[in-house]
């Protein structure tokens, strides 16, 4: 068992040294784009990131000439925010100030109003409504068009999925029920992962598997996702590929299909 960072899955993946994991839909999308062995299986859960901004800020246009941090250039939730920014009209890469720092220092700054916004995912935001810093812009649970499409997927590396299909279907179905576990039994899930050491609060933890739709995964298409997001950085000029051929050659459903059936309860 290997523990990555969410910026370093998709290398993990690529590499072979992860087989399956869960990563955000940006930079998996980006991944393919780069041409690296990997496959989107399915969809995970819905909406987890928020974005929080200071008295200065108050929608996602204001960020023009703002600084933001993110953990580096080229994270999940760098990549993320320069999605939004694109969508709504703006230059990520020359409107924007980012600069990289940890997620601890960069609440910091944002408490003091150091930084302009910061891009949190759990249990950031919840500690950040706990203490009171910033506001929230956009809430990716509930606010459109975010809310409507998976925040996290499972992928997998091309080779294995395709030598070990048994296996791959036997992992998706762990990560699968898992998820519906953590929808139906949020403070079981909760003291699981502070047990684990995974997560050090569990008011945080729990506030996580109350308010992330973790169990939407039968509802919603994974690949209207992956082409949501893939339009969204193909105008923004993030990738070369189209979105049809992001699909095309980088997505496999044969899996969730058959756990679709076999996982009615």
């Amino acid at each position: 068992m290997t523990k990555s960072s969410p910026g370093e899955i998709g290398k993990t993946l690529a590499s072979g040294e992860a087989n399956i994991n869960l990563h955000f839909a940006g930079p998996l999308i980006l991944s393919l784009d780069a041409g690296d062995p990997i496959i989107i299986l399915s969809g995970s859960h819905v909406g987890c990131f928020e974005l929080f901004g200071t008295g200065r800020v108050r929608s996602i246009r204001d960020l023009k000439g703002k600084t933001v941090a993110v953990p580096g250039i080229g994270s999940p939730p760098y990549v993320f925010l320069s999605i939004m920014a694109a969508y709504v009209g703006l230059n990520p890469t020359k409107d924007i100030n980012w600069i990289a720092r940890p997620p601890a220092e960069s609440m910091r700054l944002l408490a003091e109003s150091k930084i302009d916004a910061y891009l949190g995912f759990p249990p950031e935001p919840q500690e950040l409504r706990a203490k009171k810093i910033g506001h929230a812009l956009v809430n990716s649970v509930v606010d459109r068009p975010w809310s409507q499409y998976f925040c996290c997927l499972i992928a997998g590396n091309r080779e294995f999925v395709e030598k070990y299909p048994g296996a791959t279907k036997r992992a998706m179905r762990a990560i699968l029920k898992a998820a519906d576990i953590c929808s139906l039994k949020p403070d079981q899930s909760a003291r699981f992962l502070v047990d684990k050491g995974f997560k050090t609060e569990y008011d945080y933890a729990f506030q996580t598997m109350k308010e992330v739709p973790y169990g939407k995964w039968r509802e919603f298409d994974p690949e209207d996702t992956v082409r949501f997001y893939a339009l969204r950085m193909h105008e923004a000029g993030m990738i070369k590929n189209s979105p049809q051929k992001i699909l095309a050659q980088g997505t496999d459903w044969r899996f969730l299909k058959e756990l679709k059936k076999e996982l009615k309860a």
